[in-house]
């Protein structure tokens, strides 16, 4: 099984704030779960050889929250979540959607620490608000 390692800071040095969202053991390979977490719905996906996914449970293209609903692929050596909506395929490393550049898919930090998955949403989400920010800023210039 694939997990990502325990750690109390992230790759630059923050506090890292981890929540806890359910036992590994209650995740069924190949089939999305939705969670709630700080207000965010997530979409985790687990794959018959551990690897786990988290991802936006809002279908890009509609605004829907439907992504957990949606097909567990792979395109070759890329696993991939497929809206069950349009059909837009997403790459669950990376968020890139394969059939249209106009959409990505928001993924998050995940690992599992005992037994029990973990997702970074709030680093995420100020990450996310920062780049907002820059983005404004830059157009306003």
């Amino acid at each position: 099984m694939h997990t990502t390692p325990t750690h109390p800071h992230d790759s630059a040095g923050h506090s890292a704030d981890w929540t806890n969202v359910c036992d590994l053991d209650r995740l069924e390979p190949l089939w999305a779960e939705a969670a709630l977490i700080d207000g965010v719905q997530v979409a985790l996906v687990l794959l018959p050889d551990g690897h786990l996914f988290a991802v936006s449970n809002q279908d890009p293209a509609t605004g829907s929250f439907v992504m957990s609903r949606g097909i567990v692929g792979s395109r070759g050596d890329r696993p991939t979540l497929a809206s069950p909506l349009h059909k837009q395929v997403y790459d669950l490393r990376t968020g890139e959607c394969f059939t249209s550049a106009d959409y990505s898919l928001r993924t998050f930090p995940v690992r599992v620490d005992h037994g029990t998955v973990q997702i970074q949403v709030r680093a995420s989400a100020d990450s996310l608000a920062d780049e907002q920010a820059q983005t404004v800023e830059f157009a306003a210039a």
